[in-house]
């Protein structure tokens, strides 16, 4: 028999433990009969997580369909190479697709066949040249990025809206393709389709691009209006 709740599909969320933006983010995304059953873990150790796979076992005993990792690991050298080994890992234990949110935030880009990128993230100018090696590694032209500059990964999550917006705003002026953000604690979910409207560029936002792609690999192919180009693709 089919979840009461969830007849369409659960999907696992996983996200760090200080992490406070991508449970509501990814909450505002669910289509009619999903649910998202949540799961944190500790950044740590040789991959990643030292916690991760054990938490992953832990969420697999209310059968979701696929998880999603609210993560990304651009903010370090090899960093999304690394996230991608680990949930191809866990894939293959847990015999489930496992998305995160680095390679879904490329996979969105291509989808829309951006190619010229601006990046938004968090953090400061030394670690935003780290984030744009990393995209370029992937294939893509980095023609601006920007940071709003964090002092700290918990007060991620505290960044006021306006800042952000200010920054999407100067991304878009540049002859980018789309502009992507990278980091999943800065609250950008419920501004893509405002700015996307305002600006004319698609913003592909990370914790929008996860659970775009976990929702396809659960074989879930609604469009999700009123949160941009990516999630209205079918």
């Amino acid at each position: 028999m089919a979840d009461t709740l969830a007849p369409r599909a659960l999907i696992g969320v996983m996200t760090p433990a200080m992490n406070t933006v991508v449970q509501p983010e990814l909450e505002l995304l669910r289509p009619d009969g999903v649910t998202n059953q949540m799961q944190r873990f500790r950044l740590g150790g040789d991959q990643i997580s030292d916690e991760l796979g054990d938490e992953a076992e832990k969420l697999m005993d209310c059968k979701p369909k696929a998880l999603a990792i609210g993560l990304t690991t651009d903010a370090g050298a090899g960093g999304v190479e690394k996230l991608a080994a680990r949930c191809q890992q866990l894939s293959d234990s847990l015999g489930v697709p496992v998305c995160n949110a680095s390679i879904a935030t490329q996979l969105g880009l291509k989808k829309l066949g951006a190619q010229r990128i601006a990046v938004l993230t968090p953090f400061n100018a030394d670690v935003d040249q780290v984030v744009k090696a990393n995209l370029e590694l992937g294939g893509f032209d980095v023609i601006s990025i920007k940071g709003t500059q964090a002092p700290s990964l918990p007060e991620i999550c505290e960044t006021p809206l306006e800042p952000i917006r200010a920054l999407i705003r100067e991304l878009a002026q540049t002859d980018c393709d789309a502009i992507a953000q990278i980091g999943t604690a800065l609250p950008v979910v419920g501004l893509i389709d405002e700015m996307e409207t305002e600006t004319g560029k698609a913003l592909v936002a990370c914790n929008a691009a996860v659970y775009w792609q976990v929702l396809r690999e659960s074989g879930i192919n609604d469009s999700v209006p009123g949160f941009g180009a990516l999630l209205r693709e079918l």
